[in-house]
C-alpha cells in the first residue's frame, strides 16, 4: 500500500553554516516553508529545537535584523530521523561545501532509497547550494555510489545546480559565543538557480531566480564575481600591506579601477565562453553593483577572507584560471588577471589572530625560491608546453612587478 504524502511547504537544508542559515534558510523561511537543518553541530541543532528561531543581522547601509522562524534540526548522526525527513518532503538543499559533499552523500543516498521504496511515485529536488561548476553531475555520481546500480537516479531526484552570490563575512567570535545562531549578511538576497534541473514544480519564493542555462550564471559568479573580489584582495594587499578590509582597498582609487579592469577583461572572456546570453551592458552593470557591494564598510569583510586559501583560488578549476584558459583558447585578452594572481604570490594578510591560512605561506615561499613558472606548473596546473605564452608572459610580469611601477605595468 502506497502512503499517501501529506502536502506541506517543507525543506530540508543539510548545512546550517552561515549560507544556510543567511541565505537558504532565510529565503525559504520567509516564504511560509518550515525549515529543517541538518548539520554536526549539536550547539547549533540543540539551539534551533530549543528555540525554534533564529536571527539574520543585515549588514548594509541600513542594517535590520530578520527572524527566521518555524525552524528546527537533526544531528547528521541521526540517520534514522535523517531518512524520516527526506521521506517527508520533495525539496532538499545542501550547503556544505565540494568536501563536505562526500560526507552527506551516503545518508542522503540512504534517504533517497528509503523513500523510494515507500513512496515509489514522488520525486525530490536538491538544491546544490554550492559554487561547484557542473555540480549536478558531480553530486549524482557520488549518491549513485550508494545506490543500487539499476535505481533510476535521474526520474527520481532533480539536480538543481546554483549560483551563490551572497557575501558573508566573518564574524567576531565574542558575537559567535554570545549567540550561536546569529549571522551577518549583506541585503542581497538572490539565488540564482537551473529552472530545468526541477522534477517537481520550481518553488513559488520571493528571491528565486531560475535560469534556463545555469552553466552560464555558474560561470559568471565565478568569472567577475570570485575574480574581482580576489582581485581586489590580492592587488589591494600588494600594494597596501596594512589595510585589513576589502573596502580600506578599494578606498584607494586606482585599486578600484584596477579591479576593474580585471572585471571587464573577465566580463569579455565570459560573453565570449557563453555568446548570446549577457551583453557588455549587462556585464558592466554587474560589475558596477559588485564593487559597490564590496566597498560596504557594514560587511566589514576582510581582505584576510576573501583572498586566503591560495591553494584553491589559485587551482585550475578556480576564479583566476579558468578566465585566463578559456582567453588563451579563443587568443584574448587576459593580462590584467595574470596581474592579479602574481599579486597573489605575495599574498601576507592575516587572520583575527594573526596567522595565515594553512598552506599559503607555503605557496609563497616556493614561488620566492623556484619561481612562477613552477608554481603555474605545480599548483595551477598549467604546464610549459601546451600554455607557453601564459607562462612567459607570467614570467615577464613577475620579473618586473612592484609596487612602485605596479601601474605602469600593462
Amino acid at each position: 500500500m502506497i502512503i499517501k504524502h501529506p502536502q506541506k511547504k517543507k525543506i530540508l537544508i543539510f548545512g546550517a553554516g552561515k549560507i544556510g542559515r543567511s541565505f537558504i534558510g532565510q529565503l525559504f523561511g520567509c516564504g511560509g516553508y518550515e525549515v529543517v537543518f541538518i548539520d554536526i553541530s549539536k550547539l547549533i541543532i540543540n539551539a534551533l529545537n530549543d528555540k525554534r528561531k533564529y536571527p539574520v543581522f543585515i549588514k548594509d547601509v541600513k542594517e535590520d535584523i530578520i527572524w527566521i522562524k518555524n525552524v528546527r534540526g537533526v544531528l547528521a548522526t541521526d540517520t534514522e530521523k535523517i531518512l524520516t525527513e527526506i521521506s517527508d518532503t520533495d525539496l532538499i538543499a545542501v550547503c556544505v561545501g565540494q568536501k563536505g559533499l562526500l560526507k552527506i552523500a551516503p545518508s542522503i543516498a540512504k534517504g533517497i532509497f528509503h523513500k523510494h521504496i515507500n513512496f515509489p511515485k514522488r520525486r525530490t529536488d536538491i538544491i546544490l547550494a554550492e559554487n561547484l561548476r557542473n555540480a549536478g553531475t558531480y553530486f549524482a555520481k557520488e549518491l549513485g555510489k550508494f545506490l543500487p546500480d539499476d535505481f533510476p537516479l535521474q526520474e527520481k531526484v532533480g539536480m538543481v545546480e546554483t549560483s551563490i552570490g551572497k557575501m558573508v563575512p566573518i564574524m567576531p567570535i565574542e558575537t559567535s559565543v554570545k549567540d550561536p545562531l546569529l549571522v551577518y549578511a549583506e541585503a542581497y538576497n538572490t539565488l540564482i538557480l537551473d529552472r530545468q534541473g526541477f522534477l517537481n514544480h520550481v518553488p513559488e519564493v520571493a528571491g528565486l531566480a531560475p535560469k534556463e542555462n545555469i552553466k552560464a550564471w555558474v560561470d559568471r559568479k565565478l568569472f567577475i564575481h570570485n575574480l574581482g573580489h580576489a582581485t581586489a584582495a590580492y592587488v589591494g594587499n600588494f600594494l597596501h600591506p596594512d589595510k585589513i578590509y576589502i573596502y580600506e582597498v578599494l578606498k584607494d582609487i586606482r585599486i578600484e579601477k584596477e579591479t576593474r579592469r580585471a572585471m571587464l577583461e573577465a566580463g569579455n572572456i565570459l560573453r565570449a565562453v557563453h555568446p548570446g546570453e549577457f551583453t557588455q551592458v549587462q556585464i558592466q552593470d554587474h560589475i558596477n553593483n559588485l564593487i559597490s557591494r564590496f566597498k560596504n564598510e557594514a560587511l566589514g569583510d576582510t581582505v584576510f577572507r576573501v583572498g586566503c586559501d591560495l591553494n584553491r583560488k589559485l587551482s585550475y578549476s578556480d576564479r583566476l584560471v579558468i578566465p585566463m584558459i578559456e582567453a588563451f583558447k579563443r587568443e584574448l585578452p587576459y593580462g590584467q588577471i595574470l596581474k592579479a594572481y602574481i599579486c597573489a604570490l605575495s599574498f601576507s594578510a592575516k587572520d583575527e589572530n594573526n596567522e595565515s591560512f594553512p598552506g599559503d605561506e607555503q605557496i609563497i615561499n616556493l614561488y620566492n625560491s623556484r619561481g612562477i613558472e613552477y608554481i603555474l606548473n605545480n599548483i595551477s596546473k598549467i604546464s610549459s608546453n601546451k600554455y607557453k605564452k601564459i607562462v612567459n608572459t607570467a614570467e615577464e610580469i613577475s620579473a618586473s612587478l612592484n609596487p612602485e611601477n605596479f601601474f605602469r605595468i600593462l
